[in-house]
């Protein structure tokens, strides 16, 4: 069945550390239907399941909902916010389900020192691309091209003249052509 620690970490003997976050993962189990946490919650989790499925999503602003991913057996999954933003995914359970489950901000705290000081940098970089990743993932499933465009423009200020129009066009989603009308649109409506 496995558990999250054993895939974050491999030591036969682990450190008093790994010891001490152990102690601080709950497994609980949860009826289909529930929700463990929904978009705008302060706290986040990272959830492991060992029996069942789960699944993140969105909700946009014409209540349209995103799956974002499934999560069967052996999967880990979690909102990629910073744990000082709020989630922005919902995480339900989509059968009766086994979960492990750690505070986010706990296992940032714990674990992350316990890497190698050469990885921490790589650590720290790998969770805030994950972050833009999920907003990218998010805003394609759900934005429009104009919102898409100016959530690129506030992400990359420092690259909107120095790469082709048709690159950020193909970023975005959208073809060329697209990219001028909505541009011309903002224009517009300035």
């Amino acid at each position: 069945m496995g558990s999250f620690l054993e895939i974050l970490n491999h030591d036969t003997a682990p450190s008093a550390e790994v010891k001490a976050l152990k102690q601080k993962i709950s497994v609980k189990s949860f009826d289909k239907g529930s929700v463990l946490q929904r978009g705008g919650d302060m706290v986040s989790r990272i959830y492991y399941v060992k029996k069942g499925l789960l699944r993140s999503y969105t909700i946009d602003h014409k209540g349209k909902e995103h799956i974002f991913m499934f999560a069967p057996e052996g999967w880990i999954i979690a909102d990629g916010a910073d744990f000082a933003s709020p989630c922005q995914l919902f995480i339900d359970v989509l059968e009766d389900s086994e979960i492990e489950m750690v505070d986010k901000e706990l296992f940032e705290e714990v674990f992350i020192p316990l890497t190698l000081e050469s990885d921490k940098q790589r650590t720290a970089a790998m969770i805030k691309r994950m972050a833009v990743l999920q907003e990218r993932v998010i805003m394609l499933m759900s934005a429009s091209a104009l919102e898409r465009y100016e959530h690129f423009k506030a992400t990359y200020p420092q690259i909107m003249q120095r790469v082709p129009q048709r690159m950020i066009a193909s970023y975005l989603g959208i073809t060329p052509e697209a990219l001028s009308k909505v541009k011309s649109e903002k224009a517009r409506s300035k």
